[in-house]
């Protein structure tokens, strides 16, 4: 059981340090796009969303491979599954349940679907603060014919 937690807990720290790396480099995009100026503000705005969305969608898979590079070394399933696949399920925490994992590594798929939900909801925060900030920039955040103080 140990062997799981730390095989867990290593492929979840190398996850946060990408997702880290990630919301550097999408804040910064989007920062750098969002501060703009520009003659049409909400198409400007989709923009911004879209792209900070897709490169976090990236990191997502990056780190689901991570699970699925992990998956491959310790095979925790029947070796004619499909463990990318596995790893999907387990990350997003769709849990079809048609693969199982071998009752000596029956942790690991909790423990990617933790990694999974932390950073779900790390991209979350992410993407609110990149459309509030954007949003606030482009002037947008308040109602039309609203004084400006």
């Amino acid at each position: 059981m140990m062997l799981q937690f730390l095989v867990g807990t290593l492929v979840s720290v190398i996850n946060i340090g990408l997702h880290a790396l990630v919301t550097v480099v999408a804040v910064t995009i989007a920062r750098g796009a969002g501060l703009r100026h520009t003659s049409r503000p909400r198409l400007h705005l989709m923009g911004v969303m879209i792209a900070t969305a897709v490169v976090l969608k990236i990191a997502h898979m990056l780190e689901i491979l991570m699970w699925a590079i992990t998956y491959n070394l310790v095979r925790p399933a029947a070796a004619d599954r499909d463990l990318l696949y596995f790893a999907f399920v387990n990350y997003t925490t769709l849990g079809y349940g048609d693969i199982t994992p071998v009752r000596e590594w029956q942790l690991i798929g909790p423990l990617t679907a933790m990694n999974g939900v932390l950073l779900f909801g790390w991209s979350a925060a992410i993407l609110f603060e990149v459309l509030r900030k954007t949003l606030e920039h482009l002037g947008l955040t308040e109602p039309p014919g609203s004084p400006r103080i």
